[in-house]
């Protein structure tokens, strides 16, 4: 079995957001179980903003992203080294892969990433993946390492992806309200009341939380490998979820349908810029043909998004329906709305969103 394990801020590093090397040894040691049990393993970690803080004297985190990609860069080779050591207590080796949003979308560079990491695992070397945060560009990132352990998983077609937390699973209620509140242990779909209660943000040393962990097993769900959100201090917890113990954590099961990792990108991974309005006659042939979208059935175009930006796609009744990359201005656009193809000024692209940008939501 193919396994994408992930392990957040909050979960290994202390209340002062010191890294807490006790944590990251836990993981290590589970993760070699896997490898002892004949299970291939990739780790994906948050910390390395975390890791390099006391190190430059920082007591609180910076605001600004240049300051933050500067303690990152001095970070990660600290966080890597407490990785390096505790799986070498194992007779493992670790290798560090730090990967960009342009990794999924260029198909080189996917094809890269997948190369390398899959080498790695036939080398019997444990990858260690975390986003680059010390060059990403802030307009372009992942936002947090839930996603992009989603994606991961999608990458080398694992079979299980576990998303660790300082939470049991997804709760019924906020058990900081609710004395009552029980875990979830499956979710057949995940919808909008679903993600309604996952709520919003984590920890202030971590920049995920449930509703993260949520998205990031709807991202496993449309890529059709099943996920697990659990506790990451729960003791046995990755064979466990390996082995479907019941009660380890919140398995979200995967859909039949598995989307490109282009389409998954664009579906989940890059937020919005802007909403293109379509008549009720261009959204049936969207959902039911799976054709592009074309300047003749747009009614208008909300929001100041450039050429190439994701766009949601919604009908004459305000209603999300579909997300995709425009290939005009929001500008543009509104002086094309409505026009048929033949009508359209020369250099207009006639496509406002082509069939291989578009994705329809559920």
């Amino acid at each position: 079995m193919i396994i994408v394990a992930k392990i957040g801020t909050s979960s290994i590093t202390d209340d002062a957001g010191t890294i807490d090397e006790p944590a990251i040894a836990k993981f290590c040691t589970e993760v070699a179980a896997l490898r002892d049990a004949g299970h291939q393993v990739v780790m994906v970690t948050s910390g390395a903003i975390a890791a390099g803080l006391p190190a430059l004297d920082f007591s609180e985190r910076p605001r600004d992203a240049v300051t933050l990609q500067a303690v990152s860069a001095v970070g990660q080779s600290r966080l890597m080294s407490v990785y390096d050591r505790e799986l070498a207590r194992h007779g493992l080796i670790g290798g560090q892969v730090l990967l960009a949003p342009l990794d999924f979308m260029v198909r080189e560079q996917y094809l890269h990433a997948r190369g390398t990491i899959t080498r790695l695992v036939d080398l019997g070397v444990v990858p260690v993946v975390n986003e680059n945060d010390a060059i990403a560009d802030d307009e372009i990132r992942f936002g947090d390492n839930d996603r992009l352990a989603a994606l991961v998983a999608h990458l080398i077609r694992a079979d299980l992806l576990v998303l660790l937390t300082d939470m049991p699973g997804l709760l019924s209620a906020d058990p900081r309200f609710h004395e009552d509140a029980s875990l979830i242990e499956e979710i057949i779909e995940v919808d909008h009341g679903l993600e309604a209660l996952a709520g919003g943000a984590g920890s202030d040393r971590g920049s995920g939380g449930m509703a993260s962990k949520l998205a990031a097993a709807k991202i496993a769900a449309w890529s059709g490998v099943r996920a697990i959100i659990a506790a990451a201090h729960r003791a046995d917890v990755l064979v466990d979820a390996v082995n479907g113990k019941p009660g380890v954590g919140t398995i979200v099961k995967p859909r039949a349908d598995r989307l490109p990792a282009r389409k998954l990108w664009i579906a989940f991974a890059v937020g919005s810029s802007g909403t293109i309005v379509v008549d009720d006659g261009a959204r049936r042939a969207l959902i039911e043909r799976g054709v592009s979208l074309l300047p003749a059935g747009v009614v208008d175009a909300k929001g100041g998004f450039g050429p190439n930006s994701a766009v949601e796609i919604a009908g004459p009744d305000g209603q999300v329906f579909a997300k995709g990359l425009a290939r005009l201005d929001a500008a543009g656009l509104r002086a094309v709305a409505g026009r048929r193809t033949d009508a359209l000024p020369e250099g207009t692209p006639h496509e406002v969103v082509h069939r291989d940008d578009l994705v329809v939501l559920p």
